[in-house]
């Protein structure tokens, strides 16, 4: 089984700076992609940031410019650097990983998630 652990969520003031952090570990064989979702109270979860093992990312409009989606590093490991923080951006982020744990079997995964609060 493969497990997702998100961390460096918190409380930050209207501006400022955040980096999550998403460690990806178990029965790895191969990662194709990972990413970031966030959901905020009362809407559905939406895609923040992906980067495929190519390096091909993605951003939703509401981040690009402001946030940034690091490379899949050795230690399976993706951040998520967040800056002109608004209170818009207030959620849950999670990291998702699409990923092989063998050959030939692959599957979604998703970590619990890690609260973000930016106040108005």
């Amino acid at each position: 089984q493969v497990q997702l652990v998100e961390s460096g969520g918190g409380l930050v003031q209207p501006g400022g700076s955040l980096t999550l952090s998403c460690s990806a570990s178990g029965s790895i064989f191969r990662i194709v992609s990972m990413g970031w979702y966030r959901q905020a109270p009362g809407k559905e979860r939406e895609l923040v940031a992906s980067i495929n093992s190519g390096g091909s990312i993605n951003y939703a409009d509401a981040v690009r410019g402001r946030f940034t989606i690091s490379r899949i590093n050795a230690d399976n490991t993706v951040y998520l650097q967040m800056s002109s923080l608004k209170p818009e951006d207030t959620a849950d982020y999670y990291c998702n990983g699409y990923i092989y744990s063998d050959y030939k079997t692959w599957d979604a995964f998703w970590g619990r998630g890690t609260q973000v609060t930016v106040p108005s």
